[in-house]
């Protein structure tokens, strides 16, 4: 609150890009965790909340004729355009969202601030919600090939993987730990899937130390475990997610790639997924495009072609059905790595996983997957979303890519999700809020010093219980097995639902899918109803209703008149 100079300002106005109403005026305020904008136009009371965390930019622009222009930029592409009277207001809300929107420390984070209506033990009980040793088992494992293993307790082996790993039964601790010590970071090949139709799995691990000539007896053994381990196959694809320009430009500094005449074992395979600037550059010339107001066809055509945002999309769509296909069509295990493995290495396997898991298509299997692929083996959360003050080259929209290829998916498979957009839309709103610990800190080591677990909630509960929400309508359980999508380039398109879904404007008047959901419920409210009414009614030793016809006989019983009322607007739903 010190940061707050002025935590009230009056008539202050609230723009739409896309509209030309006229704005009325509102009370803008500023709170310890959101700004909040008041509109009470025509006696109706509309609240805009902002989160401080999720304020990417804070612009003032000159003063004019209608007042001082505050424009904030957010990182869930929301743009808020104020008005604001004075010119010294305008600068005091401008100074205090600075300050609050860019902290220093993990503690100014709002989750370790957040205080719902739980105690102690209903908190860790939150955190319990999702355990991975359950979901190996869900896979199969432990089994005669991969064992659950305990080699990274006190994270001795690997400081950025988690505690809980799952490694081949062959594998001795020697050879682990001389895999780990050849491979960036420490990152050894774990698995990430196991595929029980055929014992094929998909591993990860990051890009081994190799320069030009360098061998590692140990990891070379590594990959040959990996590959007897599946005996359906006599190899292992071996998938580099880089460009290969850019891994032989790591080469150079002594990292690099795989080299086949090392590893007899293997078929390498590069696929060119560009590195995080790119897509941080990218991303900010696809927002150019949410931004032209009255676009002609071709301008918005060309803007969009020139971010080369799809043709990323595409990228790591292309790289997830190459990994589906070699584990479920060739039978074939792979091992993924990119530089470091926790950011287009998270991408293609969980994306992989989804391909061929229904499980993970669900409400409660979408989660355990990005607890599993992203929380717990380790993407960098804290610089990739720029939760406090890092080096803005470390900002990248990696987990903002990959729910945009969930959503591709959707598209093309309208009935093998649980959940809808809205449910996407608000786990990425989330992992930008930090309202909630799961995404604060770049691995579990991370947030055990933090004691995120004693001192934060966590998302899953809080989603859980508004599960009604995010239900898919068109949702058929177990429709499809595995998922083969088509990635031709026609087959992609904007996301209006992400980039501009804060522009009211922009949007239909209607969701056809919330209006199914909403028909949905109701029809499921007056069957309960009609089912209570049935009930009173064999208690008042009252015959059954065996039509929707209302007779003489009935017409002094108020509860019959009702039943049947609900029985006519059940059959019009």
């Amino acid at each position: 609150m010190e940061h707050i100079s002025t935590p009230k300002v009056e008539n202050v106005k609230l723009l739409d890009r896309f509209t030309n109403k006229r704005p009325a005026n509102g009370s803008l305020y500023l709170t310890a965790t959101h700004l909040i904008y008041v509109d009470a136009a025509a006696g109706v009371r509309k609240e805009t909340w902002i989160a401080h965390h999720h304020i990417a930019s804070v612009e003032k622009l000159p003063i004019s004729t209608t007042g001082c222009p505050l424009i904030i930029h957010c990182k869930n592409f929301r743009v808020a355009h104020f008005v604001i009277p004075r010119e010294r207001d305008c600068h005091e809300v401008y100074t205090s969202l600075l300050k609050l929107s860019q902290p220093v420390k993990y503690e100014d984070l709002y989750a370790f601030f957040y205080y719902p209506k739980s105690d102690q033990d209903e908190r860790l009980m939150e955190w319990k919600l999702s355990d991975l040793k359950m979901e190996y088992m869900r896979m199969g494992i432990p089994n005669k090939h991969w064992v659950l293993s305990d080699i990274n307790k006190d994270f001795k082996v690997c400081s950025t993987y988690p505690t809980c790993l799952v490694v081949p039964k062959e594998a001795s601790e020697s050879t682990i730990i001389g895999s780990s010590k050849f491979r960036s970071r420490e990152r050894f090949p774990v698995l990430s899937y196991y595929y029980k139709d055929n014992n094929a799995v998909i591993c990860r691990c990051s890009q081994p130390l190799s320069g030009f000539s360098t061998r590692c007896e140990e990891d070379e053994k590594m990959l040959e475990i990996i590959s007897r381990a599946n005996p359906g196959s006599p190899f292992v694809y071996v998938v580099d997610t880089r460009p290969k320009l850019n891994a032989m430009a790591n080469r150079a500094a002594g990292k690099g790639y795989e080299n086949e005449d090392n590893y007899p074992n293997i078929h390498f395979q590069f696929i060119g997924i560009e590195n995080i600037h790119v897509m941080r550059g990218s991303l900010q010339k696809l927002l150019e495009v949410c931004e032209l107001k009255s676009p002609s066809m071709s301008n918005f055509l060309t803007v969009l072609e020139n971010s080369g945002w799809l043709r990323h999309i595409k990228a790591i769509m292309d790289a997830s059905v190459f990994l589906a296909k070699a584990v479920r069509d060739d039978n074939t295990s792979v091992l993924v790595h990119c530089s470091d493995g926790w950011d287009r290495t998270a991408q293609v396997c969980s994306l992989a996983s989804i391909l061929l898991d229904p499980f993970y298509r669900t409400i409660k299997g979408f989660m355990v997957l990005i607890e599993k692929e992203w929380i717990s083996l380790g993407h960098k959360f804290s610089q990739r979303c720029h939760h406090l003050e890092f080096d803005p080259k470390e900002v990248s929209p990696v987990f903002t890519q990959f729910l945009e290829c969930i959503w591709h998916l959707t598209e093309q498979f309208p009935c093998a999700f649980e959940f809808s957009e809205k449910y996407l839309l608000e786990i990425h709103d989330h992992v930008f809020s930090c309202q909630f610990g799961n995404f604060i800190g770049n691995s579990q080591k991370e947030r055990q010093e933090l004691k995120i677990f004693e001192n934060t909630h966590s998302l899953w509960p809080f989603l859980l219980h508004r599960k009604q929400e995010f239900i898919n309508p068109l949702y058929i359980s177990n429709a499809y097995k595995t998922l083969q999508p088509n990635t031709f380039p026609f087959c992609f398109k904007f996301w209006c639902g992400m980039y501009n879904r804060f522009d009211k404007g922009m949007h239909p008047r209607q969701s056809v899918l919330d209006h199914l959901l909403e028909c949905m419920n109701s029809k499921a409210s007056l069957k309960t109803s009609e089912t209570d009414m049935e009930d009173k009614l064999v208690k008042q030793n009252a015959p059954p209703a065996d039509s929707c016809t209302l007779t003489k006989d009935y017409e002094d019983v108020p509860e019959m008149a009702e039943l049947c009322e609900m029985h006519s607007e059940g059959s019009k739903l």
